[in-house]
């Protein structure tokens, strides 16, 4: 399984939210806390920019590893 960066991105305001490991081909639906490879949240799981503060994921434990899953439409992903 192939393993590429990318960028992920607030869809509301279009500010950075995560660099992030992304492996296989699939949309984006969840994101593993430990391929989180630069975090700009100041506070999980919501938008950094002070006009937006807009909940883009929802803290959950997958396969033992916590997780956030990303809720539909909140983020867009550009590849780095």
């Amino acid at each position: 399984m192939a393993v590429r960066l990318i960028g992920i991105y607030c869809n509301k305001c279009k500010t950075k939210l995560y660099q992030y490991k992304k492996g296989g081909k699939g949309s984006l639906v969840k994101c593993f806390l430990h391929k989180i490879e630069i975090d700009y949240t100041t506070e999980r799981n919501v938008c950094p920019n002070t006009n937006c503060k807009s909940i883009f994921a929802r803290s959950t434990v997958i396969s033992n590893k916590p997780a956030n899953k990303i809720i539909g439409d909140r983020v867009f992903t550009r590849k780095r």
